[in-house]
């Protein structure tokens, strides 16, 4: 059933040229949730009413797809050859920072000066997932967090290992992470997009400031879950006390909680 998202605020945001819709909820610290393709679906608005359940405010752009709608092979195959070919998104890009972490850089600082708090957080999911590591290069976030990062896509060994940002783009992010700023990334074990490679990757650049967390998928796993599950917060989430998913979920929101709603 199509989610009509009524219990969100929307308006425009422009940056460098480029307006989209936002959608808004909540009050408090603002983080910012990006959906995973095909777009802002309902399970994606619910991760977001979970944000603002915990006193944040959550911060949805419209980045592609037909928001609210079920996700199904018509609104994928609409939305990922555009996603695919946009310069925006450069998904077979190595070695480079997407070009719509600027566009949401500027989102975040925005809504900081909105929002107020200490700073902002993020979570991407799939397409999406590791915008957020590019957005570390604004002081203002502080809670990152990558949900079953894929991309780049491409296939090989340097593929499995890139992680969306450029080597003067990591450097940044590695000085941030030594100074105390932690990275949350989510992932299924036996997930093809997001490979194992990627988070001992990241491991090997951040060391204890990146906190992985990857739920067993392999076959005959105590949970059931199948082994091509992907989406950890929305389509493949299990909330369910004691289940990994649900875990997992939780974890993300006291990651939030406890990076932004801190008292001075």
């Amino acid at each position: 059933m199509r989610d009509p998202l009524d219990d969100f605020t929307a308006s425009d945001f422009a940056h460098a040229g480029k307006t989209r819709k936002v959608f808004r909820k909540g009050t408090g610290p603002a983080v910012i949730v990006m959906a995973e393709l095909p777009g802002i679906t309902p399970k994606v608005a619910d991760f977001a009413r979970r944000v603002a359940d915990i006193d944040c405010t959550a911060v949805m752009p419209d980045l592609f797809g037909d928001a609210g709608a079920e996700p199904g092979a018509a609104t994928y195959l609409k939305v990922i050859g555009p996603a695919c070919i946009s310069r925006e998104f450069r998904a077979f890009a190595l070695s480079d920072t997407t070009p719509i972490s600027h566009w949401l850089r500027a989102l975040a600082a925005s809504a900081h000066q909105e929002c107020g708090g200490p700073g902002v957080g993020a979570v991407g999911m799939c397409f999406t997932g590791g915008f957020a590591l590019g957005m570390m290069l604004d002081d203002r976030m502080l809670a990152p967090v990558l949900s079953q990062p894929s991309l780049p896509l491409g296939v090989g060994s340097r593929f499995k290992r890139e992680l969306g940002i450029s080597d003067t783009d990591l450097a940044r992010v590695k000085e941030r992470a030594a100074a105390g700023t932690e990275v949350l990334g989510l992932r299924f074990t036996c997930d093809r997009l997001v490979p194992a490679e990627r988070f001992e990757r990241l491991r090997a650049e951040l060391g204890d400031a990146f906190i992985g967390v990857e739920i067993d998928s392999s076959p005959g796993n105590a949970w059931d879950i199948p082994k091509n599950a992907h989406s950890v917060l929305t389509e493949h989430l299990v909330d369910e006390p004691g289940h990994p998913t649900h875990e997992a979920l939780n974890q993300v929101l006291d990651f939030f909680a406890a990076r932004l709603l801190t008292t001075t």
